[in-house]
């Protein structure tokens, strides 16, 4: 069994942020008969089901049924989000008035929401206030709800003025002193803080980074997109290296062949044989794997 799927349900963001490769796909969102189809052919093969990989979720508006529908298959759900769309939660911050059309908190609700606080910097439209206070009552009530949140700050070593300034911000919502933990901070029970340093995006135009390199691309995790391709991990935004697509073949069919299993068996022998995984900065970063 694969632990975990990223599933791409809108490659749509409604910010532009700086560490942010973007992706040159047409933009789309998945339906809900698509969804069905593509969790129908994931079905026992994963655990975890993260339904991200480029793309803002909180845009969709059937996030909240793609949440319960995950859950009446069997799959883990996990949302992760970049915290501005949060649905307010009253007393909701009069500077950010409820967007149109966007779902109610799912029920019941998602294992884990992962909020990407290190986005704030595309996001010009509010102040850091107003925004950590949005998260925060989001945060808090999903936590209540039995949810994980995990607010993560995945930009040390370039916005470390900035961390600073929105761990007063978080203070003031759960005041110290937090737990400290190997990765960060447990700031309430179901509510975290993880840190981690930043990292350069794969990319062809990059430099290789050395000969050294594993990943838990297709041991650990696979990657869907938004229209049924199957690629080997979270950070193959463009579909660079796609396998095949599950609209068409099974998963099994997609991994057994022979791309698929190059690149897990170069892995294994700690290889990188496609050229974007010599160029991927968090292969060669860490060795350990993130959840």
């Amino acid at each position: 069994m694969i632990d975990r799927c990223y599933l791409e349900i809108t490659n749509i963001c409604n910010l532009s942020c700086v560490f942010c490769p973007k992706n040159k796909r047409e933009k789309r969102r998945m339906t809900v008969a698509q969804f069905e189809a593509l969790t129908d052919a994931l079905r026992g093969q994963v655990r975890f089901l993260y339904l991200h990989l480029m793309g803002e979720p909180f845009l969709h508006p059937d996030l909240d049924l793609f949440v319960r529908r995950a859950k009446d298959k069997g799959f883990v759900p996990i949302v992760t989000t970049n915290g501005t769309l949060l649905p307010p939660v009253p007393p909701a911050s009069p500077e950010l008035p409820a967007p149109p059309e966007l779902p109610a908190p799912p029920v019941p609700p998602a294992y884990k929401y992962q909020i990407s606080l290190h986005s704030h910097e595309g996001n010009g439209k509010t102040t850091p206030e107003a925004y950590i206070s949005r998260v925060m009552s989001f945060a808090k009530a999903a936590a209540a709800l039995g949810s994980i949140v995990v607010l993560r700050l995945w930009n040390e070593g370039g916005y470390d003025a900035t961390n600073d300034e929105i761990l007063r911000l978080l203070a003031e919502h759960v005041p110290q002193p937090w737990t400290e933990r190997p990765d960060g901070y447990r700031l309430a029970e179901n509510l975290y803080l993880e840190y981690d340093k930043m990292f350069e995006w794969p990319d062809e135009a990059a430099a290789e980074k050395g000969e050294d390199i594993f990943c838990y691309a297709l041991r650990n995790q696979i990657g869907v997109l938004v229209d049924g391709s199957v690629v080997p991990c979270c950070l193959d935004h463009d579909g660079d290296l796609t396998l095949g697509n599950l609209f068409d073949q099974s998963l099994d069919a997609i991994l057994a062949s022979p791309r698929a299993r190059a690149i897990y068996d170069g892995f294994s022998r700690h290889l990188a044989v496609e050229s974007l995984c010599k160029k991927c900065g968090y292969a060669a970063q860490t060795k350990r794997f993130r959840s």
